[in-house]
């Protein structure tokens, strides 16, 4: 028997409500972390809080498909260093978090920044 491999995503969704409400928070504080270890700190609560192992980057995502307009309403929660992630758009001033889409969503329907 082949040992099952480690889940390496989530789906937003699937979340009870309070779970999801602290993944947000967890998130908000990621993205507005000032320097030192507190946006990591927060990545790993937020990856904890869905139930994900902690990847070694300590850089989660939701994918932006869940929101975005165009998007397919893909709620993964995943590695933001996973191979096939696709950037929607950059961090704003001030803020740590680019939209990703999940390497599922990057390859099926990919909307990378266009200039």
């Amino acid at each position: 028997m082949t040992p099952a491999l480690p889940r390496t995503e989530t789906d937003y969704r699937s979340l009870t409500t309070a779970q999801q409400d602290e993944f947000d928070r967890l998130m908000e504080q990621a993205d507005t972390a000032g320097p030192g270890d507190a946006y990591h700190q927060a990545m790993t609560e937020a990856a904890l809080t869905a139930g994900l192992p902690v990847p070694a980057s300590r850089d989660i995502a939701r994918c932006s498909c869940l929101n975005d307009a165009g998007g397919c309403g893909c709620g993964a929660i995943f590695d933001s260093h996973a191979l096939g992630v696709v950037v929607t758009a950059t961090n704003a001033p001030n803020r740590n978090l680019s939209e990703l889409q999940c390497p599922t969503c990057g390859h099926d329907h990919p909307r990378p920044i266009t200039d």
